[in-house]
C-alpha cells in the first residue's frame, strides 16, 4: 500500500505533459527521423528533411493551440514548478520554430551539393530546437542547465558535421572546448545561487535575494554575509552567458565556428542559439536576479559597449562573408544587451522584435550565400557577390534588403528593433537621471553608422561591379527559394507595419508583470 501511494505521487499528470506538447512532438519526430534514415533507401535522405519541416509545423500548430486555449490562464506551471508556460515562453518558442524551419529549408540544397544528405542532420536540428524551447519555459536552474547542454551538445556535432572538411572539424573542436569551459563557469554561478537560496527554483531565488538585500547590516563577529556570494554568482553567470551570446571578451570562438561550420548550421547557430541564450539571460537576470539590477546593469552596459565596438570594427576588415557576418553577430549581441540594461518595456520589446527580425534577416543572408554555393565554388566571400544584380536581380534585391536591415535602415525590421533598444536606454536614463545611459545610447548609434560601411560592401559588389564572378545561373531548390522569400517579406513587413508584433511583445511583458516579475514603465 505504501509503495503504491509513493508511486502514485511520483507520477506526472497528463495535464502537465500537455504543457510540453510542442517539445514532445519534436522529440518523437526527431527519433522518427533517425529511424527513417535507416529504413529509407540510399540517397533518399532529403525526405527526412521535408518530414522535419512537417514536424516543426506540427509543433507550431501545437504551440498556437496551447496559447489559444490558455491565453487567459497564463502563466501555467508544472513538474513541481520546473516548467512555466507564459507569454515569454510562447513568443520565444515561436522564434525558435521559425529559425529551425528556415534553417532546415536552406539546408536541403546545401547538403545535396556537399554529399552530406543524411537524416541525423535534421534530427540534430530538431533536438537542438527542443533544448531551446525548454530554455524558454524552464523555471528551475537544473531544468535550464540540462536544456542548455542539450542545445549545446547538438551544436557541437552540427558545427563539425562535414567530417571531410578540415575547417569544420577545427571549428567544432574549438567550439566544444570553449563551450565546455563556459558551461563550467555557468554551473559554478548556479551553484552559488543555490547555496545562497537553498533552492533551484527561480521564484524562490528571487525571494531569498530580496531578503538578503533588505536585511539589516551584519554586526562585527557575525557570520559571513551572503551578498558577496551573490555578487560572485552573478558575475559567474554573466560570464558563462557571455560566451553563449558571443559577447566580448568571450567572443573569439564565433568567427572560427561561423566560418568553418556548414553554412546552414552557421545560420541556425547565429539565430536560434543566440535567441535561446538571451531567453536564458532574461529568465535568470530579470526573474531571479531582478533585485540586483543596480549591480548587474552597469556591468552589462560596459560589456555591451565594448562588444558593439569590437564587433563592428573587426567586421570592417573581413573579406570572408561568413566571418564578416560572425563579427556582425557579435556586435548585434551588444545591441541586444542594451535591452537588458534598459530594463523597461521599451527594452524588452526591443529584444523580442530584434531577435525575430534578426532571425529572418540573418538566415536570409546565409541563404543567399548558400545559393551561390556549388561544386568548385564556395560562394562565401564578399567578392563572390560581384555582379549578382545582373545574374539574379531578385536574389540581389533580397540580399540588399537583408544587409540594409542589419544596418538598421528605416522601413526595415532592423530599424524597428534598434529603435526600441535605443529608446529603452533613453527612457531609463530619464527615469534614473543617470547620464551614462545617454552616453551608451549615443555610442550604440555611432557604431550603427559604422556598420553600414561593411553591410554596403555587399550592395556595392552586387550592383556596381560589372563582371560576375561566375556566369553560370543559380540553381535554387524550392525550399531555399521559399525560405528566402518568406524571410524577405517578414523583414519588410515588420519594418512597414510593426504594430501587431509590438502588441504581441507588449503582451509578453504584461504577462511577466502580472506574475509580479517585471514592473511596467
Amino acid at each position: 500500500m505504501f509503495l503504491l501511494q509513493a508511486n502514485t505521487t511520483a507520477l506526472f499528470s497528463v495535464g502537465e505533459l500537455q504543457l510540453l506538447a510542442p517539445e514532445l512532438i519534436l522529440t518523437v519526430c526527431a527519433c522518427a527521423v533517425l529511424v527513417m534514415e535507416v529504413v529509407l533507401p540510399y540517397k533518399r535522405g532529403k525526405l527526412t528533411g521535408y518530414f522535419s519541416l512537417i514536424a516543426v509545423a506540427l509543433a507550431g500548430a501545437s504551440l498556437f493551440a496551447q496559447w489559444y486555449a490558455n491565453s487567459y490562464l497564463l502563466p501555467l506551471t508544472g513538474f513541481y514548478g520546473m516548467v512555466r508556460i507564459d507569454g515569454f515562453a510562447i513568443i520565444f518558442k515561436a522564434i525558435f520554430l521559425i529559425a529551425a524551419a528556415l534553417s532546415i529549408a536552406v539546408s536541403l540544397r546545401y547538403l545535396d551539393i556537399e554529399g552530406e544528405q543524411r537524416g541525423e542532420f535534421y534530427a540534430l536540428v530538431l533536438f537542438a530546437t527542443v533544448g531551446m524551447m525548454m530554455l524558454a519555459c524552464g523555471y528551475d536552474l537544473i531544468a535550464l542547465y540540462i536544456s542548455l547542454e542539450l542545445m549545446a551538445l547538438t551544436f557541437y556535432v552540427l558545427v563539425a558535421f562535414t567530417k571531410r572538411e578540415r575547417r569544420s572539424n577545427e571549428a567544432g573542436m574549438k567550439y566544444f572546448l570553449l563551450g565546455a569551459f563556459s558551461s563550467g563557469i555557468l554551473l559554478y554561478g548556479m551553484s552559488l545561487l543555490f547555496g545562497v537560496a537553498g533552492s533551484t527554483n527561480l521564484g524562490d531565488i528571487a525571494h531569498k535575494i530580496n531578503e538578503v538585500l533588505n536585511a539589516p547590516p551584519m554586526l562585527e563577529g557575525a557570520p559571513t554575509p551572503l551578498r558577496p556570494m551573490l555578487l560572485l554568482g552573478m558575475i559567474a553567470l554573466a560570464a558563462g552567458l557571455f560566451f553563449k551570446i558571443a559577447a566580448v571578451p568571450f567572443h573569439m570562438w564565433a568567427p572560427d565556428a561561423y566560418e568553418g561550420a556548414p553554412t546552414p548550421v552557421t545560420a541556425f547557430l547565429s539565430t536560434g542559439s543566440k535567441a535561446a541564450s538571451f531567453a536564458l539571460y532574461m529568465r535568470i537576470f530579470i526573474e531571479a536576479l531582478g533585485g540586483m539590477r543596480a549591480d548587474w546593469a552597469p556591468q552589462l552596459g560596459l560589456v555591451a559597449a565594448i562588444t558593439i565596438l569590437v564587433g563592428n570594427w573587426a567586421a570592417v576588415t573581413q573579406t570572408n562573408a561568413k566571418r564578416l557576418l560572425a563579427y556582425s553577430s557579435i556586435s548585434n549581441a551588444g545591441y541586444l544587451l542594451l535591452g537588458l540594461v534598459a530594463g523597461n518595456t521599451y527594452g524588452y520589446v526591443g529584444i523580442i522584435l530584434y531577435l525575430l527580425v534578426y532571425t529572418l534577416m540573418n538566415v536570409g543572408a546565409f541563404g543567399v550565400i548558400i545559393a551561390l554555393h556549388r561544386r568548385g565554388i564556395v560562394g562565401d566571400r564578399v567578392d563572390d557577390m560581384t555582379g549578382l544584380a545582373q545574374k539574379a536581380p531578385g536574389m540581389a534585391a533580397m540580399m540588399a534588403i537583408f544587409m540594409l536591415s542589419l544596418g538598421g535602415l528605416p522601413l526595415t525590421g532592423g530599424f524597428i528593433g534598434k529603435y526600441f533598444l535605443f529608446g529603452g536606454l533613453l527612457q531609463r536614463g530619464a527615469t534614473e537621471q543617470k547620464n551614462w545611459y545617454y552616453w551608451l545610447a549615443v555610442w550604440a548609434i555611432l557604431n550603427t553608422v559604422v556598420s553600414f560601411y561593411y553591410y554596403l560592401r555587399f550592395v556595392y559588389a552586387m550592383y556596381f561591379r560589372e563582371q560576375p564572378a561566375d556566369n553560370r545561373p543559380l540553381a535554387l531548390s524550392p525550399a531555399l527559394n521559399t525560405a528566402l522569400v518568406v524571410a524577405c517579406i517578414g523583414v519588410v513587413f515588420i519594418g512597414i507595419y510593426p504594430q501587431p508584433f509590438i502588441h504581441a511583445a507588449q503582451a509578453l511583458i504584461g504577462a511577466l508583470a502580472a506574475s509580479g516579475v517585471v514592473a511596467l514603465r
